[in-house]
């Protein structure tokens, strides 16, 4: 076994916010902003008491690793709220956004590219010496994320080089591939690396990630606990949790 992976895995599929990026946070607060402006104004007109948008655990059991439409929609089903999907061009610039499922997520959308282009995106130092190590193994590397923005945030973490394949959301609305927890975009990410299910790692950091990685056959899901949530990651289905990838470097 080398860094904490058996001889049959020959491809790594890595999530990016939270495994390789510090960007869950930016998404979480995106979120926050988002909903707490659309919560306060239904409020508002329904002279209903305000309850705001949990950063910590609406963001873990609702929107984390999922699409940016069905975190949307999963959050509001919760909330008993139900709101027309709309268009996809439904504006998402200003607080007047159309109140649709496709208008709150272009707004959390346009505030993370804002946040992204202002502060900059920092990777995690233990995940870039983690892939490094892998990629000196000859193990194929590639990053499965949910995100649209997949891309510029690996290039403005400046980590794109170290990975062979993208399987992002722009792809995954091209291919028609369903959203975690579904498996599709691992498997995806699986074709790509030329190899079977089987034959590859997965690692996460969200619940609906790790249950993709689960419900897809892969030989290995490793969940990252970025939140103190690992009891929660195991249930969800990682063979082994750990704090930081920089952890498996020390497994013989």
């Amino acid at each position: 076994m080398v860094l904490g992976l058996s001889d049959r895995v020959h491809a790594c599929l890595f999530d990016l916010d939270g495994v390789l990026t510090q960007t869950a946070k930016v998404h979480a607060a995106a979120w926050k902003r988002t909903f707490d402006e659309f919560l306060r104004r239904r409020a508002e007109r329904r002279q209903e008491p305000f309850v705001p948008f949990d950063e910590v655990a609406d963001y873990e059991r609702y929107v984390d690793g999922k699409p940016r439409y069905d975190g949307v929609a999963s959050f509001l089903a919760a909330r008993g709220i139900e709101l027309d999907a709309g268009r996809e061009d439904d504006p998402g610039t200003d607080g007047s956004l159309d109140e649709t499922i496709h208008g709150l997520g272009n707004r959390k959308n346009s505030l993370v590219l804002a946040m992204i282009e202002h502060d900059g995106v920092e990777p995690y130092k233990g995940s870039v010496d983690y892939v490094r190590a892998v990629r000196a193994a000859d193990l194929a590397t590639a990053v499965v994320s949910s995100s649209s923005n997949a891309r510029q945030v690996l290039i403005a973490a400046g980590i794109a080089d170290l990975f062979d394949h993208v399987v992002d959301g722009v792809l995954a609305e091209r291919e028609h591939l369903r959203g975690k927890p579904a498996p599709d975009t691992f498997l995806a990410g699986a074709r790509a690396a030329g190899v079977e299910a089987g034959e590859a790692a997965v690692f996460e950091d969200a619940l609906a990630g790790v249950e993709a990685g689960r419900a897809g056959g892969f030989a290995t899901v490793i969940g990252v606990d970025r939140l103190g949530q690992a009891d929660a990651l195991r249930a969800h289905g990682a063979d082994l949790v750990v704090g930081d990838l920089s952890e498996l470097l020390d497994t013989p």
